[in-house]
């Protein structure tokens, strides 16, 4: 059997079944956004790797090396704010084409510094190696207050599903990315360039949501909606039903969807790379929250399901019809959109 057929998720499971389960000062291991460890503090340790592979994850064509940078940093940072955490140094290992210039290596790094610095965090260390492309593999640590950690695994029946942001963003960035559509409008073409190319992590929507202490549950959307809800309700044990009608769809991914032949909706929830933070929430707490997320980062938070009995399974309703919703995603080793 080869690691297309059982995907990268049905991989995770199959090494974690193989490995010895961890010790009592690991709070979360392998199946989270990030491993929690305990310490002697009042805090806990957050560690989290992603890495970022030209013509998997990137073409250099496409994103400029201080880009590059960021991003790599980025969907680390993302990793951090799931947990409402807070990240602290960075370890950066590359494997570089022999041929690359070095003004590309210092401009990389200048946007790396320039994200983990908006973090507060910094780098300290890491690795260099051939390869014949370009690999940036960051390993991030970062801390949380016991109190204050958000997990996967707490929705309970009744509480809300929230989104931060607008949805089908970063995959209406790819589309332009590789279309050659006629009618372009460049502002809306460079807007969604920069989301796919740039994201930019929800931290500090993070930290109000974590200091509220009133999400349940929490994770970053980088696989997609459908894909992403699936891990909250199998780490939970429950079921979810989102609202079609109730997705946050920007008209400028709206109008992109147009012009490349897809649909809004398909972008929404299975397109990835929003890096937008999904959350459940008890109802009586949803408003509060909202205004306290809009009133001191500007974003808005959106209601977009509910979280319900394991038993009704996970669904999507769309014009008041209900369907299964797949947990269709991008899947790394498949290198498809992952359909079950």
């Amino acid at each position: 059997m080869r690691v297309s057929e059982i995907g990268e998720f049905g991989l995770i499971e199959r090494i974690k079944r193989r490995l010895t389960p961890p010790g009592s000062d690991v709070i979360e291991g392998i199946g989270d956004d990030a491993a929690i460890i305990r310490t002697d503090s009042d805090e806990y340790l957050i560690a989290t790797c992603d890495i970022q592979m030209e013509e998997v994850h990137f073409r250099r064509k496409f994103i400029t090396p201080d880009q590059l940078g960021q991003r790599a940093v980025a969907v680390n940072i993302s990793d951090v704010a799931a947990m409402g955490g807070i990240p602290t140094y960075l370890l950066v290992s590359l494997g570089l084409p022999a041929e690359i210039e070095v003004n590309y290596i210092d401009q990389l790094y200048c946007g790396m510094e320039r994200e983990a610095k908006r973090s507060g965090a910094v780098i300290v260390g890491g690795n260099i190696t051939r390869s014949p492309q370009l690999i940036i593999d960051i390993f991030l640590l970062g801390k949380v207050k016991h109190d204050l950690l958000i997990t996967r695994s707490g929705a309970q029946q009744g509480d809300l599903l929230l989104v931060t942001g607008d949805l089908g963003k970063g995959a209406a960035g790819l589309r332009l990315l590789d279309s050659e559509a006629a009618e372009r409008d460049e502002m809306i073409d460079a807007q969604l360039r920069t989301a796919h190319l740039t994201p930019i992590p929800r931290l500090p929507e993070s930290r109000i949501i974590a200091k509220l202490q009133t999400a349940t549950a929490m994770i970053d959307l980088s696989d997609g909606l459908a894909s992403d809800l699936g891990h909250i309700c199998r780490a939970s044990g429950v079921g979810a039903v989102i609202w079609a009608e109730s997705l946050p769809i920007s008209t400028a991914t709206r109008k992109a969807a147009i012009l490349t032949g897809c649909d809004p909706l398909h972008l929404a929830l299975y397109g990835g790379e929003d890096y937008e933070l999904l959350f459940s929430v008890p109802p009586e707490l949803v408003a509060p929250l909202q205004q306290a997320v809009i009133a001191e980062t500007g974003t808005s938070v959106t209601v977009v399901g509910k979280i319900v009995s394991s038993t009704e399974g996970i669904k999507v309703a769309i014009a008041n019809k209900f369907s299964p919703l797949l947990a269709r995603g991008w899947d790394h080793l498949a290198q498809r959109e992952r359909k079950n």
